[in-house]
């Protein structure tokens, strides 16, 4: 068996978001080995060349290349980046049979080389081809991660700690649900330090308004959309989100975040992935937090999850 301290992730897709995560792991040295495997062999080479031309400046000593599905057989981490992008207009859930094909053709190679690692998957629908990955990975469930709302929960805390000036990294507030339309924050669980944020606006009425709060989490809803307006797609936050997630299982942490993760009873579903509050440890999911939800929230969640599940069933039988 391997040590630890080998730290060996393959990325799969080298594109905006893969090179993202890749320019992020680099400059975090958050892994010792890393490997770009892309259906273009050319690109992947060029940007593993891309990498180690900047590793002088690093403080670090990454072992950078390109590669195939063989060098998936002793990593710890499989990264899944590949797929088409969303475009201007279009929703997450739009992707899901183009995405579905592509995925049906990679994950097998994965499989077939012999990897026991844990599945990283940051394409979109992310609930859905995390589930998909897992269907075709054949592993524990606790293997295939999803980024889930991890990117919506830190664009919430950097909203509402520009609210309240505070530092976001005091700010203790999740989204849940589909990475999606139908996410949601459950306000009575979010917290500015040890204290309930509602409490705090109803403390506070002429400062504060929780109104506002309302408007914060549409905001977050739509923040993809107006940064795919923008620029043409999301890349670099994501890319931070699946670093956090990589150091957290490589360093053994039993860290909390709101990933993409199989639900078996909790919050009263089971069998589908989406995104809640999860302890990660060098397995990757060790247990699934179960928040007091309002009546309101669970049924928002109910919700949402029923979402993930029509889009699911839309699949080509084939994928299911």
């Amino acid at each position: 068996m391997r040590k630890v301290e080998s730290r060996k992730v393959v990325i799969v897709g080298c594109g905006l978001v893969g090179m993202s995560y890749a320019y992020a792991m680099l400059n975090q040295r958050a892994c010792d080995n890393m490997v770009l495997i892309d259906i273009d062999k050319n690109k992947a080479r060029g940007e593993a060349d891309d990498l180690c031309h900047g590793l002088s400046f690093s403080h670090g000593n990454m072992k950078i290349k390109s590669g195939d599905y063989s060098d998936c057989a002793d990593a710890d981490i499989v990264a899944l980046c590949a797929g088409a992008a969303q475009v201007p207009g279009e929703d997450r859930l739009s992707l899901l049979q183009r995405n579905a094909a592509i995925f049906e053709n990679i994950v097998p190679h994965v499989r077939n080389s012999g990897f026991h690692g844990v599945y990283i998957v940051a394409t979109n629908p992310v609930d859905i081809m995390s589930r998909l990955v897992w269907e075709l990975a054949e592993t524990n469930s606790k293997k295939v991660i999803g980024t889930g709302t991890m990117l919506d929960s830190s664009r919430l805390r950097y909203m509402i700690g520009q609210y309240f000036t505070v530092d976001p990294r005091n700010i203790h507030a999740y989204v849940m649900g589909e990475h999606g339309d139908s996410e949601f924050v459950p306000w009575s669980q979010a917290f500015l330090s040890t204290k309930s944020i509602p409490a705090i606006i109803s403390e506070n009425p002429t400062r504060f308004d929780m109104s506002k709060l309302w408007q914060i989490e549409m905001e977050v809803r739509n923040s993809a959309d107006k940064i795919i307006s923008a620029k043409g797609g999301t890349c670099y936050g994501v890319a931070m989100a699946m670093t956090r997630l990589t150091a957290a299982i490589l360093g053994d942490e039993h860290s909390i975040f709101t990933p993409s993760v199989l639900l078996n009873g909790e919050y009263g579903r089971e069998g589908l992935y989406i995104g809640v509050p999860a302890v990660v440890d060098r397995n990757g999911i060790r247990e699934i937090v179960n928040l007091q939800l309002s009546r309101d929230e669970l049924a928002q969640f109910h919700l949402s999850c029923d979402v993930v599940e029509s889009a699911y069933r839309e699949l080509a039988p084939q994928f299911v």
